[in-house]
């Protein structure tokens, strides 16, 4: 009967569907970071843009910092080759199906777009099977050269095919010799003076110059060796060939009796790899020429190089990944008057397949330009993720100059890909992202804008003693001969695993950082303008105290470096707390305020007083029945096996018993019975109260979900910590207080008594235990958080002293939600009274997988609310409100086979996230309305007839808009949208009060939610 009765929270009216659609969008923003799997490289002197086209089909832009257009290829194709057509904001993609688009750079809304214009595929008849594409140095013409020989002259504008060389006839009128199976085409190059003329490579090494206005071969010459690339002299009469063996030669285009000199193998005579490609390019001095591999086979044929010669001077690019391509920037290309004098490089691009490096030609040493974007944010592969909104100016610049200071290697020069303009207006706040790297580095960057920037790199290496490896710095060895450089930042090698940043936590008020790893240690770090040198504290906390019977197996901590260091201006250790177990962290909690931290493992979690560099707490986690644990990974296979085998096989019997009986079938839950409930007389007195439901609503199918056992492995591992001051002991008085959450659904409250700030040095900070709260579910606590009677959650450390924050309502009555993986459930303070609840997973299957609460802000007015942000096992983003818990809106953002995407995910306190769609790329998208000025906004300016004039809507209409701009879709379940009555009614069931007596209709239902609260 008392079903019946029990509370449901208000029904949303019209006004809450408006504010709905205020508050709450889904919306992809940009794409941080370094494309994955990057398969093509083109440059726009002219309009000084840089396209980079991928192996998944991807195609992107990019200018002066912010400037960013991006378009996919339909389909399952990579990109082969990107041709700019120079100043008209045009390009041509040939792609693996052998397939040729036309792409063009419009104006779309006030900002620029790339749409694409045309398409041709390949046809069996005609261009199959590309191996070589060129384009014509006026422009007009893109050369396609095939495996089967022939050359196929294909209208730019258009993509139809004006007419085609077949290998008979450019092989026609050479020597008997040459003409013996030349085999596909290699390479083509247009004559940089005549566009006529045009050198057409084959692979075993025929090289013929073609005049494409009489339709004759001119000359061909014959180098017996295996071709890779051409190259024309800026005067257009000399060329240079590169071949496998390791050399190149120079050619007269008037003279095919011989070359102009002996090949050359710059690191010969022994067996060198292929030069794959190779510019010559004249400036005021001496010839410059660049190209890539090339090296001994035996000695040095697993680096990735590209060289640069230029009379004495010559250096190696030594990278850490494949070399895709390179482009020199020169100043003649930029010009509109033709200059055939001198190219005068002045920059060159090189793409690796795991980052791009740009160097300054023009700088003596040829160092290095310092990225504004493509940064590769997996130098060393991401750990954890951590987002600070709203970084005060004096933090920022003292990361600023920190930043500076480790740059002094990198180039003066601004950055020479500067086309387009950027439209977005300056950033209202500044923020940052956190990255803890598997090297044990931890990464600030700028994201802020549209340009992920990096400002600052922590080392946590020199306080283990470990040098650190600083892959851009110039060597200080001995010469070596070939003349090796490293270059760029991807460094995919960790000397040590257990470096490996697991948590971070920065209070940006405070200028405190905690960086937590894979070992036990947890390291506090404060900012400083200067360096210092100073012997760092360490702390040893051991987590199991007296449990006898535990044996750690897993990996030694890592030893603490004794003695006096000397640490950089920036981030510097002044405290390290080192566990024991030495198992990595999985929960991490920071109060600048009070000065404390609290760190969980898979056995415990501590809690560390780093003003006093004393350890005030412990707590084992661990259940008795497993202390014979041995390390942070999964228990006894044998143990789980059996235990698995015994559950599948009473899942089988107990389905074949409820098909049997399915019409007499119990209504009561066998687990009821025997599901054990403590409770203080507060919380015996949690019966539901309130409005009664509507007669009408009707409570939608729930799924069964298997409660997990007690005895489950890795139920002690804490995923949750809280610090709050709220009530704990009674309505009347108000503490500090930590929370602690478990794997197992088990909830710790702790006490807490912080000494006075005058105090604050003398006396010890005291931790008693008050509360324990038991999920009947036991499903994992994600996160917990404590919101005040105007349902704000209660603000973090100094905010409310530094005005960032509205002080919390202490008169009225607080309330704890609990986020689990299953549920979200709210409970009064202090007598943890049940309030709401939301069982998620019962209702749709779904597991909740990354939890926040963030604070939704409306344009045009002050009004905001917090709401809880949620990203699910299936990839769906949803966000239910704080003060009732119903769903505000839902989206498929990722898709569910995307575990690493999922797990990745981070929340702002905005409403934006960041998650990695690859190892080299994060993903960033927004659910307010307010913050989606972090997609690019930008503009690029052609000259006047480029591009015809806008269509009026009538003329659009009747065309039928033949333009074709693609853009991924996304599925999104508006805030707006009406609900229908079935719907509303099965909201309104799954959201009720909840009363913990046997009597409760959800327990007679099958509610798994029924908890074990006890007052210690």
């Amino acid at each position: 009967m008392l079903k019946f009765f029990k509370k449901h929270p208000p029904k949303e009216g019209e006004e809450r569907e408006r504010i709905k659609k205020e508050l709450f969008r889904f919306q992809k923003c940009v794409d941080h970071g370094f494309p994955s799997k990057p398969s093509a490289l083109a440059y726009d002197p002219k309009l000084r843009l840089l396209a980079i086209g991928t192996k998944s089909g991807s195609l992107r832009i990019y200018g002066t910092p912010g400037f960013e257009v991006t378009a996919v290829h339909e389909g399952d194709v990579s990109v082969s080759s990107i041709f700019f057509i120079p100043d008209e904001g045009r390009l041509i993609t040939a792609c693996s199906d052998h397939s040729l688009h036309l792409w063009e750079i419009n104006s779309r809304d006030g900002t620029s777009v790339l749409e694409e214009k045309h398409f041709q595929a390949s046809e069996p008849a005609k261009v199959k099977n590309m191996s070589a594409c060129a384009l014509s140095t006026d422009s007009c013409t893109l050369y396609v050269g095939t495996e089967s020989g022939n050359v196929h002259f294909i209208d730019v504008k258009t993509l139809t095919e004006t007419s085609v060389v077949n290998m008979d006839a450019i092989i026609q009128n050479v020597p008997d010799d040459f003409k013996v199976s030349p085999g596909a085409v290699e390479a083509i190059a247009s004559n940089p003076v005549n566009s006529d003329k045009v050198l057409i490579g084959f692979n075993r090494g025929l090289i013929t110059l073609w005049d494409a206005k009489e339709s004759v071969a001119e000359n061909a010459f014959n180098s017996s060796l295996q071709l890779e690339s051409l190259t024309w002299h800026r005067n257009g009469e000399e060329f240079i060939s590169s071949h496998n063996d390791g050399s190149y030669i120079t050619w007269n285009s008037r003279d095919s009796s011989a070359p102009i000199e002996p090949s050359v193998s710059p690191y010969g005579p022994f067996p060198c790899k292929a030069i794959n490609k190779l510019q010559w390019k004249m400036t005021k001095n001496e010839p410059m020429i660049i190209f890539s591999g090339g090296m001994p086979r035996a000695s040095y044929g697993d680096r990735h190089t590209v060289s640069i010669q230029q009379g004495d001077s010559h250096i190696v690019a030594d990278l850490t990944s494949r070399v895709v391509d390179f482009v020199v920037v020169s100043k003649a290309d930029e010009k509109d008057a033709v200059e055939t004098e001198r190219d005068d490089p002045h920059a060159l691009i090189i793409l690796a397949e795991e980052e791009l490096v740009v160097l300054d030609l023009e700088t003596e040493s040829w160092p290095s330009f310092r990225l504004p974007y493509l940064n590769s944010v997996h130098s060393s592969a991401i750990t954890c993720a951590q987002h600070v909104s709203n970084v005060p100016e004096q933090l920022w610049q003292k990361i600023t100059d920190a930043g500076d200071s480790q740059n002094k290697n990198f180039s003066k020069r601004e950055w020479p890909i500067n086309g387009g303009k950027n439209l977005a207006a300056a950033p209202l706040t500044k923020d940052l992202l956190l990255t803890g790297h598997e090297d044990g580095t931890v990464r600030f960057w700028d994201s802020s804008t549209s340009c992920l920037h990096l400002m600052y790199k922590l080392s946590t290496c020199p306080v283990f003693g470990i040098p650190v490896n600083n892959v851009e710095s110039p060597s200080a060895e001995e010469e070596e001969w070939p003349p090796f450089r490293k270059v760029g930042t991807f460094d995919p090698y960790s000397d040590d695993p257990r470096l490996a940043i697991q948590k971070l936590a920065l209070c940006a008020l405070s200028e405190t950082l905690v960086a937590a790893g894979s070992a036990g240690q947890v390291l506090i770090f404060n900012m400083e303008r200067q360096e210092r040198e100073q012997d760092l504290k360490e702390v040893k906390v051991n987590i199991m105290n007296d449990h006898e019977g535990f044996v750690w197996k897993g990996h030694k901590a890592l030893s603490c470096k004794i003695g006096d260091l000397k640490y950089a201006a920036g981030f510097q250790p002044t405290c390290l707390m080192q566990l024991d177990p030495p198992a990595a962290c999985t929960a991490l909690a920071l109060h600048s305020e009070w000065q404390l931290v609290a760190a969980g493992t898979g056995q415990g979690f501590a809690l560390l007083d780093y003003a006093q560099k004393k350890e005030v707490a412990t707590r084992c986690t661990l259940n008795p029945n497993d202390l014979s644990a041995t390390s942070d990974t999964a228990m006894s296979r044998r143990k789980s096996l059996k235990k698995s085998l015994r559950e599948s096989f009473r899942r089988l019997r107990r389905r074949r018993s409820e098909k049997k009986h399915k019409d007499d079938r119990p209504k009561k839950d066998d687990r009821a019975d025997t599901q054990h409930i403590e409770e203080t007389a507060a919380a015996a007195a949690a019966g539901a109260t309130g409005s009664e439901a509507a007669a009408g609503d009707c409570k939608p199918e729930e799924r069964q979900v298997e409660a997990r056992g007690a005895d489950d492995s890795m139920t002690s591992m804490v995923r949750s910590l809280c610090f709050a001051d709220t009530f704990i002991v009674n309505g009347a008085s108000h503490s500090p207080s930590l929370w602690v959450g478990t794997n197992g659904g088990h909830i710790f409250v702790y006490s807490l008594t912080v000494p006075a700030s005058d105090k604050r040095t003398e006396d010890y900070v005291q931790c008693l235990l008050a509360k324990e709260i038991k999920l009947r579910h036991r499903a994992p606590v994600l996160s917990i958080a404590v919101i005040d009677s105007k349902n704000t959650v209660l603000p973090e450390a100094f905010e409310v002293i530094h005005e960032r924050a509205k002080a919390p309502d202490m008169e009225g009555q607080h309330s704890v939600i609990i986020c689990s993986e299953e549920q979200l459930k709210t409970f009064t303070l202090p007598a943890l009274k049940p309030r709401w609840k939301n069982k998620i997973t019962a209702i749709d299957g779904a597991r909740l997988r990354k939890i926040s609460f963030v604070n939704f802000r409306r344009q045009g007015d002050n009004y905001n609310e917090f709401d809880i942000a949620c990203l699910t096992n299936t990839g769906d983003l949803r966000v239910y409100s704080v003060s009732t818990l119903r769903r505000q809106l839902s989206a498929q953002a990722l898709r569910k086979e995307d575990i690493n995407g999922i797990s990745s995910f981070v929340f702002t306190k905005d409403g934006q996230g960041f998650y990695l769609q690859s190892p080299s790329e994060f993903s960033r998208i927004t659910l307010s309305t307010s913050t989606s000025t972090a997609a690019p906004r930008c503009q690029l300016e052609l000259a006047e007839g480029l591009r015809p004039p806008p269509e009026s809507p009538q003329e659009a209409a009747a065309t039928g808009g033949a333009t074709v701009l693609r853009q991924p879709t996304v599925e999104v379940t508006p805030a707006s949208e009406e609900p229908s009555q079935e719907a509303r009614g099965e909201a309104d069931a799954t959201l009720t009060s909840v009363d913990d007596s046997p009597m409760d209709s959800s327990v007679i239902s099958g509610d798994i939610t029924v908890d074990s609260v006890r007052d210690v």
